[in-house]
Formats: C-alpha cells, structure tokens, sequence
C-alpha cells in the first residue's frame, strides 16, 4: 500500500503559541483570565439555577436563556482551562487527540449558541408582534423543538469539521500560532491539500449566515416596528427592555465572530485574530449572564426571593 494515501497524522502533538508570547505578560493574564473564567462559571450556573428554582421563570423565554447559559459555561470551559495552564506553563503542549476533541466542542459549542440566539429572537417575535398568540406559538414541544434543532445543527456541523481535519496529515511543522485548536490555524500547518476542508468550511458558514442571520434581522425589523407603533411611551420603553439585552448579546457574538473569521487570512493577521477570538470566546460568554441579569427585572426578583428563601 502507497504510505502516501495513508491518512495518519505523523504528528502526536502540537504546541500552542498562546495568546502572547512575553514572558512579562504571562502572570497577568493569568489573573486576568482566570477572574473572567470565574465571573463566567458563576453567572451561568446561577443563572441556571435561578431559572430552575423560581417558577415564575419557566417560560419559554428563561428555558432559552437556561440553554443559553448552559452553552457559555461548557463554551467556555472547552479553553479557558487550558488557557490558564498555558500561561504558567513554560511548555503549552496538547495532544493530537486532545486538539481534535478540543475543536468538535468548540464548534459544537459556537454553533450552538448561534442558534439559540436565533430561537430567542423569534421568541422575542412572537411574544411582541403576536402576544394573544404566544402560549400557542411558543407552546413548550415548539420551544424542545427549536432547541433540539439547534443541538443537531451544531453537532452535524461539529462532526464535519472534525472529521474533515482528521483525514489531513501533519508532517514537521506543528507549532499552532492559536491559544486552542482553531480551523484556520490548524489548515495552515497541513501538508496535504485542504480543498475539501475549506469547502466544507464556507459551505457550514454559509449555511450558518443563511438561517440564523434574516430570522433575527427580520425578526427585530418587526418587533421595532412593532414598539414604534405603540402609544405610550411607558409601553414602549417596556417593550424595548424585553429585547434590548438581546440585542447587546447578539451584537457581541455575531460581531466579534464576523471580524474573526471575514479577516483576510495572513500570519501577520493572526495575531490580530487571537486577540479578537477573546471576545466570542471568553467574553461573550461573561456577558451574557451580566447583560441578562443587570438589565432584567424577573431576574432580579427571582435573585432577592432565592437569596431570602435561603434565609430562612
């Protein structure tokens, strides 16, 4: 048999670069890092469990938001403790099948998210446009559904992606200029053709442009039109409350996402990329339970009534 048809990685590991390579920089970021992590894991699981413990909370727009914080925490978690061992680490090895295992969850995880955030804007939809409709619409198998739905996508996607980078070899050069196992990092250190790789990759991305994006922009083209139709300007600002820390948490991931992966690709522009990779994968995540607990009154009460409870 031809050993060049083989498709075997000859590498067993890769090094990762990190987010920077100054040694000066390194303790810092580590602190730094790790205090977001922290603020990250605990808004999302007190999220969580704010929404399981108060009833008043199990509606259809808390069980998104429930999957919501549930992506963030484990989203986060697939880098960020590898982020942290590296900074201290004088030698920031991951195995090759530690590398594969790393990137299935990071685009289970980001695809995931995409999609939920696509659920939440037509549940914001729904519940504006069509409020005499909305128990009907949004009935709780139509809320499994979406969600459901949603997990599929990103593990069809997640498989592809994975198995595509596991048909490729790597040969001497295994040095990943990333702080975690991205696609496009990964594809330049290939020595065989990355055609189809690439392939699957704009049609995944193009697919992920296609649904989710005209469901929320139409879906928040209605809603405002929606807002501007009502008299009060008390209904109004209600209104808007309801769907502006959607709107921040959207703008955040979508946008931070956009500038990463629409960058022309170049080894002077990966630098640039790792730092703006930091947003959709460790700040994004940080957010959303800040954004959607700050500015959302249910959550609020539903904290005090928890925090009594415990009291007492």
């Amino acid at each position: 048999m031809d050993t060049d048809t083989v498709n075997v990685s000859l590498v067993t590991e890769f090094i990762l670069v990190g987010l920077t390579d100054q040694p000066d920089l390194q303790i810092p970021l580590f602190f730094v890092f790790l205090a977001m992590y922290m603020v990250t894991a605990l808004g999302n699981l007190g999220l969580m469990i704010l929404v399981l413990l108060n009833s008043h909370l199990h509606t259809p727009m808390y069980f998104f938001l429930f999957n919501l914080s549930f992506i963030d925490f484990c989203y986060s978690s697939v880098f960020t403790p590898k982020m942290l061992m590296n900074f201290i680490l004088r030698r920031n090895a991951i195995s090759y099948v530690q590398c594969m295992t790393q990137l299935y969850f990071f685009c289970f995880f980001v695809v995931s998210e995409c999609y939920v955030l696509t659920s939440m804007a037509y549940d914001r939809y729904v519940a504006i446009c069509n409020p005499l409709l909305y128990n009907v619409v949004m009935s709780p198998q139509v809320c499994l559904n979406l969600m459901l739905g949603s997990y599929l996508m990103a593990f069809s996607d997640a498989v592809a992606h994975t198995v595509c980078m596991l048909r490729l070899t790597f040969c001497d050069v295994n040095t990943i200029n990333h702080y975690f196992c991205d696609i496009l990092p990964l594809l330049q250190l290939s020595c065989t053709s990355t055609y189809v790789n690439k392939l699957v990759a704009y049609i995944v991305v193009i697919i992920n442009i296609i649904v989710p994006t005209p469901t929320i922009f139409i879906s928040y083209v209605f809603i405002l039109l929606s807002i501007f139709r009502i008299s009060s300007s008390e209904g109004r600002s209600k209104a808007f409350s309801t769907c502006s820390s959607h709107i921040i948490a959207v703008s955040l991931f979508f946008g931070s996402g956009a500038f990463m992966y629409f960058k022309p690709s170049s080894a002077g522009s990966m630098d640039g990329a790792k730092i703006s990779s930091v947003f959709y994968t460790n700040v994004v995540p940080m957010m959303n339970p800040l954004i959607y607990s700050l500015r959302n009154k249910d959550v609020k009460i539903a904290l005090r009534k928890t925090l009594t409870r415990w009291k007492v």
